[in-house]
């Protein structure tokens, strides 16, 4: 993987990581579109350290509050006697269908369902759910008014986002508003609950990426998780600001028209839905060597 690369990739993760426009397609489509192999859920998920990066400084604050407030109501034997109590464990609580279904579907995620059809389909599908719960969501509850239900019921949502082209970031503000949350405090939440299932995965894939024996450089990834985590920061400050006063209707169209145009593109045979797959199976075996692909294929 050479240093531009590295730089664009890091960019697009960044960007897209915190924005309901899928992170995992931008990454699989980039590199086919410029004709580079992709790099793999492996390397998506080492550079994502980034953006994880860029959301714990940028709430860091939050987290402090949050942090102190769960080990406050563990000691005083009332672990929901406050907002931030309860905010806590929901973000716990939230994580855990990510977390089993992440382990249970692993190897499917990172091969067969990086298809572009599927990727397509993600983008489409869940721009038609966002439009629908926009329209008919309240847009009045704060993340003062949170419940367990609300919890659990938005880590389903979060699960989804296993399905590549879905958004993690889709799922979890569609969930959010679903339950009535103005549009700021489920992009806040959001944000929150990304923290620790991305960290999990980036650093249950660094693991296997640093066992590999075929890897992208040291340089290329830690170029790539500075890049991801400046254009974080900045999606995350853009996007808090953009929906105090606006819907999410414009990642609506985005993400249809984006689906709309990969259809076109493979249908054209402009783009196929599997190449470029080499590197999908890192988790369970070593990369291939340049021999090993060619006798593979």
């Amino acid at each position: 993987m050479s240093l531009l690369q590295a730089i664009v990739l890091g960019l697009v993760q960044g960007l897209t990581e915190f924005l309901p426009i899928s992170s995992t397609a931008h990454l699989r489509i980039v590199p086919e579109l410029f004709g580079w192999p992709d790099p793999g859920a492996a390397y998506s998920a080492v550079i994502q350290l980034g953006t994880v990066a860029a959301v714990i400084l940028y709430f860091r604050k939050d987290l402090v509050v949050l942090a102190r407030a769960f080990f406050e109501g563990l000691l005083k034997r009332a672990p929901m006697a406050t907002v931030e109590s309860r905010l806590a464990w929901f973000v716990l609580v939230g994580t855990l269908p990510i977390g089993v279904c992440g382990l249970a579907f692993k190897k499917t995620i990172e091969t067969s369902l990086r298809s572009l059809y599927v990727i397509s389909g993600s983008l489409i599908v869940l721009a038609l759910i966002l439009f629908i719960v926009e329209r008919l969501a309240s847009h009045k509850r704060t993340l003062a008014d949170m419940t367990w239900r609300d919890g659990v019921l938005v880590g389903v949502w979060q699960a989804l986002a296993l399905i590549p082209g879905s958004s993690r970031s889709g799922t979890t503000i569609t969930g959010a508003l679903s339950l009535g949350l103005r549009r700021e405090d489920a992009a806040r939440y959001s944000f929150l609950l990304s923290i620790p299932a991305t960290s999990l995965a980036g650093l249950f894939e660094l693991k296997h990426l640093l066992e590999a024996t075929e890897r992208p450089s040291t340089v290329a990834l830690v170029v790539g998780t500075a890049v991801a985590f400046g254009s974080g920061w900045a999606a995350i400050a853009w996007l808090l600001s953009y929906l105090r006063k606006r819907s999410t209707l414009v990642f609506v169209f985005y993400r249809v028209a984006l689906g709309l145009l990969l259809l076109g593109l493979l249908r054209a045979g402009i783009l196929h839905p599997q190449s470029g797959l080499e590197n999908t199976d890192t988790a369970s075996r070593p990369l291939q060597t340049p021999v090993e692909r060619q006798l593979t294929e």
